[in-house]
């Protein structure tokens, strides 16, 4: 034996042919299946992704140079029964969150109360999210599309101060 393979040189069992053909379609077949796997998964890992930034951290990108536009704080807290929306100093009435023949939260009155904000404020771009622990994923989720599409691309999530 040298290094571990049978050399076919003497001993019990006789002489063994080293050029024997090895059956690949077994490798083959694994091999496509990880490929079109790791394909797939990669696809769903860049759907599956939301472009939000964390409040009070460190920006990665640089800030822009400050403008002579109009802007404020905006924040907006979420309970699992209400929305308080707040621009710097002065709030909102609440709106209550209901849901709908679906099962699925109303958020239309949001909606529409960005739609009286971006009137008043055309400049403002950001918002900050505060959601209580008992929200549910899906509401969040579905509250910051909502932002983004009522032109509110910049949102932040934070921990509910209060």
């Amino acid at each position: 034996m040298a290094g571990g393979m049978d050399t076919g040189q003497g001993g019990k069992g006789g002489k063994k042919p080293l050029d024997t053909a090895i059956n690949l379609t077994a490798f083959i077949d694994l091999m496509a299946v990880t490929i079109s796997f790791l394909i797939m998964t990669a696809v769903w890992t860049q759907i599956g992704r939301l472009q939000v930034s964390q409040a009070g951290g460190p920006s990665t990108e640089e800030e822009p140079p400050p403008t002579e536009t109009k802007t404020v704080q905006l924040t907006l807290l979420i309970t699992p029964t209400e929305l308080r929306l707040s621009a710097d100093q002065s709030t909102f009435d609440p709106i209550p969150l209901t849901k709908d023949g679906k099962g699925k939260t109303d958020l239309s009155k949001l909606v529409a109360r960005f739609k009286e904000l971006k009137a008043q404020l055309p400049d403002q771009t950001a918002i900050t999210l505060q959601p209580e622990d008992k929200v549910r994923y899906e509401d969040l989720v579905r509250i910051i599309d909502e932002c983004i599409g009522s032109g509110l691309p910049q949102v932040s999530v934070s921990a509910a101060m209060g």
